[in-house]
């Protein structure tokens, strides 16, 4: 059996992704307020956005891995947009650093402009799906977290691509992944920081695939065109 018959589905999972509403203990900040009024919402029901609300972030836990709704949209759209995903071979997940999964349909078309992608995933987090009350929604909040999503998808190898793993180029770990009915690659959604112990936990293999760190977005090219060039898609 060859490559291309061996990979029925590549599950690709941005874990951690600072992409998250305001917490609770931000919203009477002056920043925060100021934003939220701008925009004609309420602290509760917009992104936390460090460009924005960095006055208001010192001092909150884990903020070197927060408010950067950036990072998960360069991310989605590259793997929206890949030849992957257009052949049916990808599902995309999005994991939030509050452990919230988000669903991905993989027709969805995502906006380029950030303003206009920011503004649709607070509609997602304050509704639950996107369109609202849609029954084949675009986007969706499943009700667990990255544990149960992990076990749901049911994958054959879970890769977790970390500075902390075994050294091994893009084209050998493309390998091992195309050789898997259903693998899960897990990558990083956040700006600096490492992953919790838990998440490391669930990873068959941790793998490295550069001696330098590199920004989430690259990662995420590399590996899947990677998988394409090794299944031959071009």
């Amino acid at each position: 059996m060859g490559l291309r018959e061996s990979l029925e589905k590549l599950h690709l999972v941005l874990v951690e992704a600072g992409l998250e509403l305001v917490p609770r203990e931000l919203w009477r900040h002056p920043a925060v307020r100021k934003s939220a009024e701008r925009r004609g919402k309420k602290p509760r029901e917009i992104l936390l956005d460090v460009s924005l609300h960095r006055p208001a972030m010192l001092g909150l836990k884990d903020a070197e891995k927060r408010g950067r709704p950036d990072i998960a949209h360069f991310c989605a759209l590259l793997a929206l947009g890949s030849l992957l995903n257009k052949l049916g071979l990808l599902t995309l997940h999005l994991h939030t650093y509050d452990d919230k999964v988000i669903e991905v349909a993989p027709q969805t078309r995502l906006p380029r402009n950030y303003n206009r992608f920011v503004s649709l995933v607070e509609q997602l987090l304050v509704e639950g799906r996107v369109p609202p009350g849609s029954n084949e929604p675009l986007l969706r909040v499943e009700p667990a977290g990255l544990k149960e999503l992990i076990s749901r998808l049911s994958s054959s190898r879970v890769f977790l691509l970390s500075e902390k793993g075994v050294k091994m180029g893009a084209g050998e770990l493309a390998r091992k992944i195309a050789g898997e009915e259903k693998p899960a690659v897990l990558i990083g959604c956040f700006q600096a920081g490492d992953f919790r112990s838990a998440t490391y936990e669930l990873a068959h293999e941790v793998v490295a695939i550069s001696q330098l760190p590199l920004d989430a977005w690259n990662v995420v090219a590399k590996v899947l065109s990677s998988v394409e060039d090794v299944l031959g898609l071009f």
